[in-house]
């Protein structure tokens, strides 16, 4: 596709104006990944955003910088869990009041208090709609993985 040069330095003028008044503009459809949380291990996405929705893939207790999971059990895991998450939601300009769907997947639902008196705290007011549930094992020895899904607020 052949795009005149006036029509992207027009393009490209109106991107600098709108990032000098602190207004950045994110696409509407494709892939999303910050270093603020663990590069994908696998073809996959830290998130994929499609519109107003954002589709968020699971995230487990890694730090980051080393990779490895957090230390201290199911409270720390979950709390760098949803850390990573909103790092994600933060770079695709969302936030945790606009998750509206979250999968939380244990190896062991014994967890599951500890795990949800941590998740409480991201999702003080009008939490999201949510599925537990076990399974036979998560990567990396971790104790809890969530994903969630996020659509955009507009204010009236």
């Amino acid at each position: 596709m052949n795009v005149p040069r006036a029509s992207l330095r027009a393009s490209c003028a109106l991107a600098l104006l709108l990032a000098g008044c602190g207004i950045r503009l994110v696409p509407t459809w494709g892939p999303v990944s910050t270093p603020e949380a663990p590069q994908a291990i696998g073809p996959y996405s830290q998130a994929f955003r499609a519109g107003d929705t954002l589709y968020l893939a699971g995230q487990l207790g890694l730090d980051p910088a080393t990779r490895e999971l957090v230390p201290g059990g199911i409270q720390a895991e979950t709390r760098r869990v949803l850390e990573n998450l909103k790092a994600v939601l933060t770079e695709a300009g969302f936030s945790l009041g606009e998750v509206v769907q979250a999968q939380v997947f244990l190896a062991d639902l014994a967890d599951f208090a500890a795990m949800n008196e941590v998740y409480a705290t991201y999702f003080p007011k009008d939490p999201p709609a949510r599925a537990t549930v076990q399974v036979a094992a998560l990567p990396r020895g971790a104790r809890v993985e969530i994903a969630l899904v996020a659509v955009r607020k507009w204010s009236s």
